[in-house]
């Protein structure tokens, strides 16, 4: 009677020299020529951003308009970027992301370079409105560009490598400003911010015009309907609302001295948290770092509110920027997740106008605490604000 036997491993049946080994697939490369272009021109244009982010209020306060219209200036440029942000995904169906990327530079540095002109608040607001749409359609265009171009296997990264691009004008451009404005003058510091914005179309022209937007989900309506990408919105909305404040008020509430150090710190730590949080989500995902951003930019702007103590404002900078990078890279990361590709520009919509929103309420809303209570009552305000979105951000975890 014959027997049946099971077959031999192939271990055992196959020399060792002619066992096959399966090596892991290659990781994307993620500078490619386009992704190296879009960064340069972000680089450029966040220069011109947040060089004169600081130096219009003081400006407008030295031409006597007053602290609620120094607050004012920079409040009606988000307000307007928040406007142009809930439109411009329609924009770049009809238009492409490089046409539109191209007027938005021009209409960010152009106004840049009459400012030295300005000398009433008509004219502050003017130029306010414009550079706010120019700034909306950069910051749109971009996030929705860099989404498609980075390779999904390595977008936590690539996003924090753009994020780095974008903070690191913050991290000189921001207390450079301030610096360049008392020691050569306003004028100067206007037309280099307007320069550098111009100077990044020459990389923006050797763009390809990229993938079209879906028209049917462009705009905050996509993000604020789905309670998964509504949730994330609103906590970062309230840690942006927060850095309006440093942004608009530190450099009125300590001496230069602290200032500007306060705002190299901040920014540096927004800028290293968000690259290193970015390499973390690719393995991790971002949903575990909700919570933790949340509390550390609380817990910074409520230390930096004992403004007559230097070294509690450095700390508090320097804890509210690690936790704000940290809750840039999570919260975006997880609304990218929970949407298609054809919808990467909603939600870089209707994140940037989150951004810029809670900019413009920082700047503006608390700014009357400052101008009422003082400043120090403004980041005590703004860190409670920030921890009262604890509970959404522990719901977007779960």
């Amino acid at each position: 009677m014959s027997t049946v036997t099971d077959p031999l491993p192939a271990s055992f049946t196959t020399p060792p020299h002619r066992i096959a080994t399966v090596a892991p697939p290659p990781r994307p490369r993620l500078l490619t020529g386009p992704v190296v272009r879009l960064f340069t021109a972000d680089f450029a244009a966040m220069i011109s951003f947040y060089l004169l982010l600081s130096v219009v209020p003081l400006y407008a306060a030295d031409c006597g308009i007053g602290t609620a219209g120094a607050g004012l200036s920079t409040g009606v440029l988000m307000f307007t970027a928040v406007a142009t942000e809930m439109t411009t995904p329609a924009l770049a169906a009809r238009l492409g992301y490089r046409r539109l990327l191209i007027g938005g530079l021009v209409l960010l540095g152009v106004p840049a370079l009459v400012l030295p002109a300005a000398g009433s608040l008509s004219a502050f607001m003017l130029v306010s409105v414009v550079r706010g749409i120019g700034f909306a359609i950069v910051v749109v265009t971009v996030g929705a560009i860099a989404a498609t171009a980075i390779p999904v296997q390595r977008r936590g990264e690539g996003l924090g490598v753009l994020g780095v691009v974008a903070m690191l004008p913050a991290v000189v451009a921001l207390p450079l400003g301030v610096w360049l404005a008392g020691a050569v003058g306003y004028a100067a510091v206007f037309v280099i911010g307007g320069g550098a914005a111009l100077l990044a179309l020459l990389p923006v022209l050797f763009l390809p015009e990229g993938r079209s937007e879906d028209h049917s989900h462009s705009g905050l309506s996509t993000c604020i309907r789905r309670p998964e990408l509504r949730r994330p919105l609103v906590m970062f909305a309230a840690a942006a609302v927060a850095g309006g404040v440093v942004v608009a008020f530190l450099p009125g509430a300590v001496t230069a001295g602290v200032a500007v150090p306060a705002l190299f710190v901040q920014n540096l730590a927004a800028t290293a948290a968000r690259w290193l949080a970015g390499r973390r989500i690719d393995r991790c995902g971002p949903n575990g770092m909700l919570v933790p951003a949340t509390l550390i930019c609380a817990v910074g702007m409520g230390t930096a509110a004992f403004t007559s103590t230097p070294l509690a404002v450095l700390v508090g900078m320097a804890a509210f920027g690690a936790g704000f990078g940290l809750a840039q890279a999570a919260t975006l990361n997880t609304m990218l997740a929970r949407v298609s590709d054809r919808q990467y520009g909603a939600v870089s919509a209707a994140w940037n106008a989150a951004y810029d929103l809670g900019w413009a309420a920082g700047a503006i809303g608390i700014g009357m605490v400052a101008a009422t209570a003082g400043y120090p009552a403004a980041f005590a305000v703004a860190a409670a604000l920030v921890l009262a979105a604890l509970p959404l951000a522990r719901r977007t975890r779960r």
